[in-house]
């Protein structure tokens, strides 16, 4: 009986010294915010490493590896069971205008329009829906889409809507058609001069409505603004709309600073949470203010760059051509300045600590602001000063990516809306340098994508989609559009995560999941690294998190 005594005491003791070493362990384990386990992690990092778990603290990830060895080393205010689904990085549109796009979600939506009878139907129906409206505004039309592929007049738009100004903006944002009231109210007439940019007048002379690339600025600077109430609504459905296919950060192109400091004023109250690098537009005031006051750079905010265009775009033949349009053997575009404002301008950025961000369609504006770029910088390979677009480039100018070090920021559903008519633009033999995305990869060594929105859809995944497999929605072209200019899957990824964010100075801050980055990440069912091609755009993000803050999910 003692003896068994004896051995009950003897377990008893080695019960408690494992209780006490249990206890020991978990009192020695971290303390963390967030805990993620069980998951196929791509965690975009300089090897392309997959991990099954992370965790994170103060908005910021600590620690990446296996689930067993996180469990054991934190201890987590909420755990999420992954149930091996796949996450991401937070997804980076490197170009887009969200503010535009915004505000523009309270106009007529014209996209995918079949005819200019279905223009005229969708107007109809967002006048009936807003009959107060000072103005009748819609975007997105593209008369390549319809079976007559020739630009609309302004007639309908003066017998339908006689008494109140209409004014419809092209889907690439560098034309817009008007009506009658539109051009009086702005004071357009057959005799109003016009630089870089066109007023369209009919073989007798009469103006049809339709204005490309600066006079479309004699028009808008009519539309009334949205009140600040009514635009941080926009903003914050636009944002929702984001958050929905995966973007946690976005490069908006050309701003102001009354609409930089309205974001911001958005972020600092908590209710904008979209990470925004902003470009601005080179006004005087801007660069007076900027260049005066230097970058901004926060985890929120970044604020170093200008957005500067040189051309228009290919679709309204505004993007300037070394050799004439094939399908306009008389015009080769334009340039919106002169060579010598934009050579003033880049000698003003290269002093300063702010990049230099030029839209560039046409071979004969790349070729020009690629030469403004290498006098300007003087060797300084690492100012990231970027091409936009970078749509068609001849071979002669394709190496000076490289040689100047110039991030070519580009759209890959360009590409695949454009392959439809762009052959008909530049004919054949142009057309093959044309939305190189392999071979300007190959020149710089990364590439920052995405979309341009509104002028495409805000869904990054179409654009992953594009540049992989050089198809549209419809999967067309069977095999791919000029697959040469293909690129990986991985390259695919890093271009919208951490390429984009080198695109901005911003990769030690995001674009990764590793120790140190911010806690932006997607969580999604399909392994966009293996899935079939058919299967991309159709993918959908299950969850959003910013900051390790869970931002959306789908229902």
């Amino acid at each position: 009986m003692r003896n068994f005594t004896n051995l009950l005491r003897q377990k008893a003791g080695i019960s408690v010294l494992a209780l006490g070493a249990l206890a020991g362990c978990q009192a020695k384990r971290e303390p963390v915010d967030l805990l993620v386990t069980n998951a196929t992690v791509y965690t975009v990092d300089s090897t392309f490493s997959k991990a099954q778990a992370f965790a994170v603290k103060d908005g910021k990830f600590v620690a990446v590896g296996s689930s067993d060895d996180l469990k054991g080393r934190y201890a987590a205010t909420k755990e999420v069971d992954a149930k091996g689904q796949f996450i991401y990085p937070g997804f980076y549109d490197a170009h887009c205008h969200f503010y535009r796009y915004s505000l523009g979600l309270s106009s007529a939506n014209l996209v995918g329009t079949t005819s200019w009878e279905d223009v005229l139907q969708k107007l109809q129906a967002h006048r009936q829906k807003f009959p107060q409206a000072a103005w009748l505004l819609g975007r997105g039309w593209d008369q390549n889409d319809w079976p007559n592929k020739q630009f609309p007049t302004k007639d309908a738009l003066d017998r339908l809507f006689p008494d109140v100004p209409v004014a419809i903006t092209r889907v690439d944002g560098h034309a817009a058609l008007v009506n009658q009231k539109a051009l009086d109210l702005a004071g357009i007439t057959a005799a109003t001069p016009i630089s870089g940019g066109t007023i369209t007048r009919d073989a007798q002379g009469r103006l049809t409505g339709l204005l490309v690339d600066n006079a479309t600025r004699l028009v808008g600077k009519d539309i009334p603004a949205p009140s600040a109430a009514e635009a941080n609504q926009l903003l914050l459905q636009g944002q929702q709309n984001c958050l929905a296919v995966g973007l946690t950060s976005l490069a908006d192109a050309g701003l102001d600073k009354a609409n930089i400091d309205q974001m911001a004023a958005l972020q600092q109250q908590g209710k904008l949470k979209l990470r925004l690098y902003a470009m601005m537009a080179p006004t005087p005031s801007n660069r007076a203010y900027y260049l005066k006051n230097g970058p901004i750079l926060t985890d929120q905010l970044t604020v170093n760059s200008f957005k500067v265009y040189a051309d228009g775009a290919l679709g309204s033949r505004g993007a300037c051509l070394v050799e004439p349009y094939a399908d306009r053997p008389k015009e080769t575009g334009f340039l919106l300045s002169t060579v010598k404002e934009y050579r003033a301008l880049a000698k003003e950025l290269a002093a300063s600590k702010f990049q230099m961000n030029t839209h560039a369609i046409g071979d004969s504006a790349n070729r020009v602001i690629l030469n403004i770029y290498g006098e300007a910088l003087k060797g300084q390979k690492d100012r990231r000063w970027r091409i936009e677009h970078a749509q068609v480039i001849t071979p002669a100018d394709m190496p000076k990516f490289g040689q100047f070090g110039i991030v070519p920021s580009v759209q890959p559903t360009h590409a695949t809306s454009d392959m439809y008519w762009a052959g008909e633009r530049l004919g054949t033999a142009r057309l093959k340098t044309a939305y190189a995305y392999r071979e300007l990869l190959k020149q710089y060594g990364q590439l920052a994508l995405g979309s341009d929105f509104p002028v495409e859809d805000i869904n990054p995944l179409y654009g992953f989609h594009s540049a992989v497999a050089r198809q549209d929605a419809k999967n067309f072209p069977k095999g791919g559009f000029q697959m040469e200019n293909a690129i990986s899957r991985p390259d695919a990824l890093r271009g919208m995560t951490t390429w984009a964010a080198h695109a901005g100075f911003e990769e030690k801050r995001k674009g990764q999941i590793k120790p140190g980055m911010l806690a932006d990440f997607v969580v999604m069912r399909t392994d966009l690294l293996t899935a079939p091609n058919e299967q991309l755009r159709d993918a959908k993000v299950l969850q959003t998190w910013i900051g390790g803050q869970q931002v959306f999910e789908r229902k």
